[in-house]
């Protein structure tokens, strides 16, 4: 049975990955890219489905955003094991720059190239899922409840979008850097897998899911049948009239977003590269 790697060992992984990623086409991360997002929809819309009467319900909410944490963990399975590339974890490309084994402008082209078919990814998921009608399940409160989850998105003050981004890829990219720790591919899923179901159920914010959530309920919001529903679950008009472009990009996508970076690149690549570094010498000797 092999042993899980060391720490300087998933630095060196990382510091390959990230060489690889700085380094690739710009249309194999696109294509790539796109699968990302794609893969993280498919994850958000099958934990919803699951858990939305729950989640409606303040007495089972809790349940309901547990439930909803074990199965959004198929998204980032499926990123790791079947191949794709996510912003969220490219953050951890960082250690590349930190011991100099690639460029801060190869880093910001891979996270502006990846970002970008992350989002056209989740958005085309939510496109097709609006058009199959499945929000309509349950005599609408399903589309209600899409509604609610991405109004509550927008939200958010800064403060608490920006913070609870930072918590969120903190846990995301520990699931990475413990994947690659694993050597089969249960023990990658294995990895993986607690520490998704911890941040949603806590809450957190990720801003490649907010990209299926949020236009998700923007296209909800265009069905008065759900809008109606929605008022039922305690949506507000105010709340309501935030779920918008501006509401969407301003109020929640950038400062989850720059939460992300944060939270892996501080917590994570920062911490770890620093931590293992050769007493006395120069960073990533």
């Amino acid at each position: 049975m092999s042993k899980a790697k060391t720490g300087p060992e998933l630095i060196e992984i990382s510091n390959n990955m990230a060489v690889a990623k700085a380094t690739a086409p710009w249309y194999k991360l696109v294509i790539l890219g796109i699968l990302g997002g794609a893969f993280i929809a498919f994850a958000a819309q099958g934990s919803t489905m699951a858990a939305y009467n729950l989640l409606a319900d303040p007495a089972t909410f809790g349940l309901g955003r547990a439930l909803k944490g074990a199965l959004f963990t198929v998204g980032l399975i499926l990123v790791i094991v079947a191949g794709a590339e996510l912003f969220t974890g490219n953050v951890l490309m960082t250690t590349g720059v930190l011991c100099k084994r690639i460029s801060r402008p190869s880093l910001l082209r891979n996270w502006g190239i990846v970002y970008a078919a992350n989002m056209g990814g989740a958005v085309l998921i939510a496109m097709l899922i609006h058009a199959s009608g499945l929000w309509g399940s349950s005599e609408d409160l399903l589309g209600a409840m899409v509604i609610k989850m991405a109004a509550g998105k927008t939200a958010l003050g800064f403060q608490s979008a920006f913070v609870l981004g930072i918590l969120c890829n903190w846990l995301v990219c520990l699931g990475v850097w413990m994947a690659w720790s694993a050597e089969s591919v249960g023990g990658k899923m294995a990895a993986a897998f607690f520490p998704i179901l911890l941040f949603i159920t806590s809450g957190f914010e990720h801003s490649i899911a907010n990209m299926y959530y949020i236009p998700a309920g923007m296209m909800a919001k265009g069905v008065p049948e759900y809008v109606a529903k929605a008022a039922e679950v305690g949506v507000s008009a105010e709340a309501l009239a935030g779920l918008n472009l501006h509401g969407f990009f301003v109020v929640n996508l950038i400062p989850v977003t720059l939460g992300n970076i944060v939270g892996a690149a501080a917590f994570i690549a920062c911490a770890y590269v620093f931590a293992y570094r050769p007493k006395g010498g120069a960073l990533g000797s």
